[in-house]
């Protein structure tokens, strides 16, 4: 078992760079410093990836991050064998991983980012404590935020809770931090250490191969993440005020599956995007406004970081009193973009076989299941993580809040989408919904848009004519929805 050594001794001995989520070279905190300390040493850089589920427990990554994950790995892999170097993969308990490695090529450092989930945090706790036993040394770096959360606090100390002095207090601590390069060489060791096959891993599924669809429309790893944020630039950024709420337009940039695996990060995209912005006036007004959707992911995680209960509890104690129904038949028309209003139904058909659905309509669809349908948002939250390649748990977690009027900043529960509306301003032609539901593709705009015109003509008139029957009638009237959704929230307040 290794034991403590020098510092000169230390720095000729390889360094295990543990890649967690900061699936990427650029911009890489970690695996900058160990490129340095070996390079300065005499010493050889050994990057490591470990799947261990048992300490991510019931948040392990779900089934279309895991597709995402075996792909992106893949990636970091033959991005790392541009440099002479090998991505080594272990599955199990990290502590036991990095030991195990440490002891077969004499490391005596690990260097790793910082993760800001409940469970990775007692991961790195309790890495660093056994390790240190063995004589091993776990430096953590910062990276896949663009602050660390304990760096910004209110005046009156403590961390935010409201979104928009966070986004001011965020934009005067970050100012002029600038991303890293990649590294100029990653020295590598004579020998390779014992990996594992990424195919036994299991990640992609099987029988039956429900993600066959998803390399349509994504690419997964580094350097798919530079394509998104080149063509974004190029294409979308001036008009993305206007448009980032129409999901019949390839109007934002879905970078969230590349930040949510940490192939790019969001101190690269914000300088990027900062400079196109102050090079180009015309264009500043829609940059400006998908900064700040950056800084919402990150008000999201600094919520995570400091209130650990929210992918479980509600942020307001209250709303543990809410009164929520029990239906599984709707909740698994919901799932299954069964529930006769088209925008919700697209919605969730769209997120099927893509594994990513537009933002506009994720707040459409959470908004129906806890206020039409009365049904937790813990079991979106569920569905979502699952279902979604950029399944990121404060994310999740912080936006199901919103919605559901329970969380940080959120929007007031009686605030309550109006499917029809949504759809009829942001999705006026009825492209994306006719997408999605092939069944509506040769339907009237008005059968598109409204559920009540849709079905059997016994029900909804002549339009149910053009309409295949296949698509069903909505499983709730919205009216009657929203009423019952107001009493209820009455009740919570008496």
């Amino acid at each position: 078992m290794p034991s403590k050594t020098s510092g000169s001794d230390a720095a000729c001995r390889p360094v295990i760079v543990w890649f967690r989520n900061d699936l990427r070279i650029a911009d890489n905190q970690a695996l900058n410093a160990a490129c340095k300390v070996a390079a300065g040493g005499g010493g050889t850089v050994i990057p490591l990836y470990i799947l261990d589920d048992a300490a991510a427990g019931e948040w392990k990554p779900g089934g279309a991050a895991r597709w995402w994950l075996h792909n992106s790995l893949q990636a970091l892999g033959s991005a790392l064998g541009q440099f002479g170097s090998h991505l080594t993969l272990r599955r199990g308990p990290a502590v036991e991983a990095l030991q195990s490695l440490a002891d077969e090529t004499g490391a005596a450092t690990i260097f790793c980012a910082r993760r800001y989930e409940p469970w990775a945090i007692r991961q790195e706790r309790d890495c660093k404590v056994a390790l240190e036993r063995s004589g091993l040394e776990l430096k953590r770096f910062g990276g896949t935020l663009l602050i660390e959360p304990e760096r910004l606090e209110t005046k009156s100390g403590g961390p935010y809770r409201v979104y928009t002095p966070f986004w001011r207090g965020l934009c005067q601590a970050i100012a002029g931090e600038r991303p890293i390069p990649p590294p100029a060489e990653i020295p590598v060791p004579r020998r390779w250490p014992r990996s594992e096959k990424l195919a036994s891993w299991g990640l992609l599924p099987s029988k039956p191969d429900w993600a066959s669809g998803f390399s349509d429309h994504w690419e997964p790893g580094e350097k798919g993440a530079h394509v998104r944020l080149d063509r974004f630039l190029e294409s979308a950024a001036a008009n993305y005020t206007q448009d980032r709420n129409r999901p019949d337009l390839t109007a934002t940039s879905r970078l969230s599956p590349h930040l949510a695996h940490g192939e790019i990060s969001p101190r690269l995209i914000w300088w990027r995007v900062a400079n196109a912005r102050d090079r180009d006036p015309a264009n500043a007004d829609g940059l400006q406004t998908f900064l700040k959707e950056l800084v919402w992911r990150e008000f999201s995680q600094h919520l995570l970081f400091h209130f650990p209960h929210i992918p479980e509890k509600p942020f307001r104690p209250q709303f543990e009193n809410f009164a929520w129904r029990h239906d599984p038949a709707a909740l698994t028309s919901w799932q299954r973009g069964m529930t006769g209003y088209p925008i919700v139904d697209a919605g969730m058909r769209e997120l099927w076989q893509t594994g990513w659905m537009h933002n506009r309509v994720r707040m459409i669809v959470a908004s129906f299941l806890v206020k039409h349908l009365l049904i937790p948002w813990q079991a979106g939250e569920r569905w979502f993580w699952d279902a979604l390649v950029d399944a990121d748990l404060g994310n999740n977690a912080a936006s199901w809040q919103w919605v559901a009027g329970s969380g940080a900043d959120a929007a007031p529960y009686f605030r309550i989408f109006n499917p029809v509306t949504q759809a009829e301003k942001f999705d006026p032609e009825g492209n994306y919904i006719r997408r999605w539901i092939p069944e509506l593709a040769n339907a009237p705009l008005s059968a598109v848009h409204r559920p009540m015109a849709i079905g059997r003509a016994a029900s909804c008139g002549t339009d149910s004519l053009l309409v295949s029957d296949s698509y069903p009638l909505p499983i709730v009237d919205h009216a009657a929805a929203r009423a019952r959704a107001l009493a209820a929230f009455a009740e919570l307040k008496e």
